[in-house]
């Protein structure tokens, strides 16, 4: 089998390394606001989802000169992707969305933008607008699909059907812009074979695809699952077993951005063997390794 992992996989893309840097656009989200919810997705903290992204606070240009200045030298020479993570990235009108994304995109040090944001969020000006920054620079928008399965979709309050993704994703590549699907692994209540069909019908239709482990965080409500005994966090073992057969069931032209997810460590509560983000990488790969899994090349 063949890993596509993203570091190789940007190499070959923009002849150099590349690393990510996490913006926040100061948006919320529809499950936040009130329009959907006030409580937003069982699993999101209070910076949703963008815990390592530099913080909105001296408008844009300056958050992404502080965000390349936390990398230090090791950007020098690399490329680099500008990632506007933390809630939902175009959920404000169109205007602002161009204040924010035009200066980013036009940086030199910037060689793609991604976007995340959610498929109930993507009005036609908006996906006009996305079109025109991919005539710039590449524009990947990431998707937080998580699950195919309505159950569990209504569980975690993700607030959109699946008719909904499918639409976004459709509308998205017929304008050429790269789509990334994220999947969590390890959603109360789905088995085995649940987590992996929601692998194959995101690969099926994504360019990329980020593989997350669930995390309990103690400021999001399934902390308070988690303490009343109705969520049972992953082992390591069963969380690389169940990815090795996502990956299996993903098509080889898929690019995996991520494979595992690392929760801040000041407020992770479980699982704790995944914030030695080093070693678990380390022991997925010897994983993969001892099941034919070979990143960069076919066995």
């Amino acid at each position: 089998m063949y890993l596509n992992m993203f570091s190789d996989a940007m190499r070959a893309k923009f002849g150099t390394k590349v690393y990510k840097v996490s913006l926040d656009g100061g948006m919320t989200c529809p499950n936040r606001d009130g329009t959907k919810g006030t409580r937003g997705c069982i699993f999101c903290g209070n910076r949703g989802g963008g815990e390592f992204a530099v913080k909105n606070v001296c408008g844009i240009r300056r958050q992404l000169d502080d965000a390349i200045s936390v990398i230090g030298a090791k950007a020098d020479g690399c490329g680099l992707i500008a990632y506007f993570q933390s809630f939902t990235n175009t959920y404000a009108p169109v205007e602002r969305l161009r204040e924010l994304f035009l200066p980013v995109i036009n940086d030199e040090r910037v060689v793609a933008l991604s976007i995340g944001t959610r498929p109930d969020c993507l009005q036609d000006d908006v996906v006009e607008l996305l079109s025109e920054l991919n005539k710039i620079k590449p524009v990947w928008v990431e998707l937080g699909l998580q699950t195919i399965h309505e159950s569990t979709a209504k569980y975690i309050r993700r607030g959109y059907d699946l008719c909904v993704y499918d639409d976004g994703v459709k509308r998205l590549k017929e304008r050429g812009i790269e789509v990334v699907t994220h999947v969590i692994i390890g959603l109360p209540y789905e088995t085995k074979q649940m987590i992996v069909e929601t692998a194959r019908y995101a690969g099926a239709v994504s360019d990329g695809i980020k593989l997350h482990l669930l995390h309990v965080l103690k400021d999001s409500d399934l902390y308070d699952e988690y303490m009343a005994d109705r969520v049972e966090p992953l082992t390591f073992e069963t969380y690389a077993d169940i990815l090795t057969e996502c990956i299996k069931n993903i098509p080889r032209n898929v690019v995996l951005h991520r494979i595992t997810g690392d929760g801040d460590k000041k407020t992770l509560v479980a699982p704790l063997w995944s914030a030695n983000k080093k070693r678990v990488l380390n022991d997925l790969h010897a994983h993969f390794k001892a099941v034919d899994l070979v990143q960069g090349c076919e066995v």
